[in-house]
């Protein structure tokens, strides 16, 4: 069961027996609360089927996070996954046909890395 308790710089959900917090933006806060039930329960209640390359971006996200202490911008994304991938798939418009319609901040929430700042 999911309850929500908000104040008015975080809110709560409870799941899976935790009360998970959040920002008011939706923002996990503690990086380490994180898990792929987590990240699939946040894309299930926006809308979003998760394919494997959703999960390329959710894991690269949180790679690049634990590695460098930031959130990688748009090209810093789509270079690495293309080459990781050795594949030319990852584009800003792919990027926003798996996370519309903000490709990073989306990617950021579901991957529980912090908000980012000035990007899309």
């Amino acid at each position: 069961m999911l309850i929500e308790i908000m104040n008015d710089e975080s809110v709560f959900i409870e799941f899976r027996g935790r009360n998970i917090e959040f920002t008011s933006g939706g923002y996990l806060k503690n990086f380490g609360e994180w898990s792929e039930d987590l990240a699939r329960y946040l894309c299930e209640q926006d809308g979003i089927k998760l394919t494997q390359d959703h999960w390329d971006v959710i894991m690269f996200m949180r790679e690049y996070y634990t590695q460098f202490k930031m959130t990688p911008m748009p090209r810093v994304i789509i270079n690495r996954l293309n080459d990781i991938k050795h594949t030319d798939r990852y584009g800003i418009r792919y990027l926003y046909k798996l996370f519309p319609p903000a490709p990073v901040r989306h990617a950021c929430k579901y991957a529980g890395v912090p908000e980012p700042e000035g990007c899309t």
